[in-house]
Protein backbone atom coordinates (compact mmCIF):
# COMPACT_ATOMS: atom_id res chain seq x y z
CA UNK A 1 0.00 0.00 0.00
CA UNK A 2 1.39 3.03 -0.95
CA UNK A 3 1.85 6.14 2.14
CA UNK A 4 1.71 9.82 1.12
CA UNK A 5 3.94 11.53 3.22
CA UNK A 6 1.96 15.28 4.04
CA UNK A 7 5.21 16.08 5.90
CA UNK A 8 6.04 18.84 3.16
CA UNK A 9 2.73 20.42 3.29
CA UNK A 10 2.29 20.20 7.14
CA UNK A 11 5.86 22.47 7.46
CA UNK A 12 4.25 25.41 4.44
CA UNK A 13 0.33 25.01 5.60
CA UNK A 14 -0.81 26.71 8.78
CA UNK A 15 -4.09 25.80 10.04
CA UNK A 16 -4.76 22.56 7.92
CA UNK A 17 -3.97 19.71 10.48
CA UNK A 18 -7.10 18.69 11.12
CA UNK A 19 -7.32 17.94 7.09
CA UNK A 20 -4.32 15.80 6.99
CA UNK A 21 -5.40 13.90 10.18
CA UNK A 22 -8.73 12.88 8.15
CA UNK A 23 -6.96 11.81 5.14
CA UNK A 24 -4.50 10.04 7.32
CA UNK A 25 -7.62 8.63 9.37
CA UNK A 26 -9.42 7.50 6.44
CA UNK A 27 -6.61 5.80 4.76
CA UNK A 28 -6.27 3.87 7.68
CA UNK A 29 -9.80 2.90 8.20
CA UNK A 30 -10.57 2.03 4.71
CA UNK A 31 -10.45 -1.53 5.02
CA UNK A 32 -13.49 -1.50 7.14
CA UNK A 33 -17.04 -2.61 7.10
CA UNK A 34 -19.14 -1.85 3.67
CA UNK A 35 -22.68 -2.32 5.21
CA UNK A 36 -24.53 -0.44 4.46
CA UNK A 37 -23.42 0.43 1.11
CA UNK A 38 -24.11 4.13 0.43
CA UNK A 39 -23.87 6.61 -2.26
CA UNK A 40 -22.09 10.54 -2.35
CA UNK A 41 -23.49 12.92 -4.82
CA UNK A 42 -22.78 16.59 -5.23
CA UNK A 43 -25.99 18.12 -6.27
CA UNK A 44 -24.68 21.74 -6.71
CA UNK A 45 -22.01 24.32 -5.96
CA UNK A 46 -23.03 23.95 -2.03
CA UNK A 47 -25.61 21.31 -2.10
CA UNK A 48 -24.51 17.35 -1.42
CA UNK A 49 -26.99 14.05 -0.99
CA UNK A 50 -25.70 10.91 1.33
CA UNK A 51 -27.95 8.09 -0.12
CA UNK A 52 -27.75 5.08 2.17
CA UNK A 53 -29.36 1.40 1.12
CA UNK A 54 -30.98 0.31 4.20
CA UNK A 55 -33.83 -2.12 3.26
CA UNK A 56 -35.75 -3.52 6.07
CA UNK A 57 -35.48 -1.18 8.37
CA UNK A 58 -37.75 1.71 8.82
CA UNK A 59 -37.63 5.29 9.67
CA UNK A 60 -38.50 4.48 13.92
CA UNK A 61 -35.23 2.11 13.25
CA UNK A 62 -32.98 4.78 12.21
CA UNK A 63 -31.36 7.24 14.02
CA UNK A 64 -29.34 10.82 12.09
CA UNK A 65 -27.45 12.77 14.65
CA UNK A 66 -25.24 16.05 13.67
CA UNK A 67 -22.78 17.16 15.38
CA UNK A 68 -19.78 20.11 14.23
CA UNK A 69 -18.48 18.38 11.11
CA UNK A 70 -19.76 14.79 11.63
CA UNK A 71 -22.81 13.06 10.57
CA UNK A 72 -23.75 9.37 12.53
CA UNK A 73 -26.10 6.88 10.32
CA UNK A 74 -26.84 4.28 13.00
CA UNK A 75 -29.59 1.67 11.85
CA UNK A 76 -31.03 -0.97 15.16
CA UNK A 77 -33.26 -3.41 13.78
CA UNK A 78 -35.77 -4.34 16.73
CA UNK A 79 -36.29 -8.31 17.66
CA UNK A 80 -39.20 -8.83 15.61
CA UNK A 81 -40.29 -12.72 15.38
CA UNK A 82 -40.42 -14.16 11.60
CA UNK A 83 -43.90 -16.35 10.81
CA UNK A 84 -42.03 -18.75 9.62
CA UNK A 85 -38.75 -20.60 8.94
CA UNK A 86 -36.13 -18.82 7.06
CA UNK A 87 -34.45 -21.38 4.07
CA UNK A 88 -31.59 -18.79 3.28
CA UNK A 89 -30.96 -15.34 4.53
CA UNK A 90 -29.99 -12.82 2.50
CA UNK A 91 -31.16 -9.80 3.33
CA UNK A 92 -29.25 -8.43 6.38
CA UNK A 93 -30.91 -7.79 9.72
CA UNK A 94 -27.82 -6.50 11.61
CA UNK A 95 -27.60 -3.35 12.99
CA UNK A 96 -25.03 -0.66 11.51
CA UNK A 97 -23.35 2.88 11.96
CA UNK A 98 -22.08 5.03 9.68
CA UNK A 99 -19.92 7.83 10.22
CA UNK A 100 -19.37 10.55 7.59
CA UNK A 101 -16.83 13.78 7.95
CA UNK A 102 -18.51 17.01 7.10
CA UNK A 103 -16.36 20.32 5.84
CA UNK A 104 -17.03 23.56 7.78
CA UNK A 105 -20.76 24.98 7.57
CA UNK A 106 -22.15 21.56 6.09
CA UNK A 107 -25.73 21.17 7.82
CA UNK A 108 -28.14 18.28 7.37
CA UNK A 109 -31.03 19.74 5.22
CA UNK A 110 -33.56 17.00 5.54
CA UNK A 111 -33.37 12.82 5.59
CA UNK A 112 -36.34 10.67 3.99
CA UNK A 113 -36.47 7.07 3.68
CA UNK A 114 -38.67 5.88 0.81
CA UNK A 115 -38.30 2.51 -1.01
CA UNK A 116 -35.18 1.15 1.17
CA UNK A 117 -33.30 4.20 0.13
CA UNK A 118 -32.21 7.11 3.22
CA UNK A 119 -31.38 10.24 1.30
CA UNK A 120 -29.86 12.49 3.85
CA UNK A 121 -29.65 16.10 1.89
CA UNK A 122 -26.73 18.55 3.11
CA UNK A 123 -26.60 22.21 2.30
CA UNK A 124 -22.93 24.07 2.81
CA UNK A 125 -23.91 27.45 4.10
CA UNK A 126 -20.99 29.86 4.26
CA UNK A 127 -21.98 32.99 6.70
CA UNK A 128 -21.57 36.61 5.10
CA UNK A 129 -18.48 37.27 7.37
CA UNK A 130 -16.22 34.17 6.21
CA UNK A 131 -17.40 35.23 2.17
CA UNK A 132 -15.24 36.99 -0.05
CA UNK A 133 -15.39 40.71 -0.31
CA UNK A 134 -14.35 42.78 -3.40
CA UNK A 135 -11.82 45.47 -1.89
CA UNK A 136 -12.82 48.74 -3.86
CA UNK A 137 -9.46 49.98 -5.03
CA UNK A 138 -9.51 54.06 -4.61
CA UNK A 139 -6.53 56.94 -4.50
CA UNK A 140 -4.93 58.29 -1.50
CA UNK A 141 -6.58 61.38 -0.57
CA UNK A 142 -3.71 64.07 0.92
CA UNK A 143 -3.93 64.49 4.27
CA UNK A 144 -4.65 67.71 5.73
CA UNK A 145 -2.39 69.47 8.70
CA UNK A 146 -4.76 69.55 11.95
CA UNK A 147 -3.60 72.08 14.56
CA UNK A 148 -2.97 71.02 18.02
CA UNK A 149 -5.72 73.58 19.22
CA UNK A 150 -4.61 72.96 23.08
CA UNK A 151 -0.70 74.02 21.85
CA UNK A 152 -1.58 76.99 20.29
CA UNK A 153 -3.75 78.05 22.82
CA UNK A 154 -1.57 77.81 25.75
CA UNK A 155 1.01 80.14 23.48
Amino acid sequence: MNRFDFTPYRRSMVGFDRLFDLLENQRSAGSGDNYPPFNIERRGDDAYRITVAVAGFKPADIDITAQQNLLVVQGKKGDEAADGQFLHVGIAQRGFERRFELADYVRVENANLEDGLLVIDLVREVPDAMKPKKVPVGTQKTLSMVKDTAKSEAA
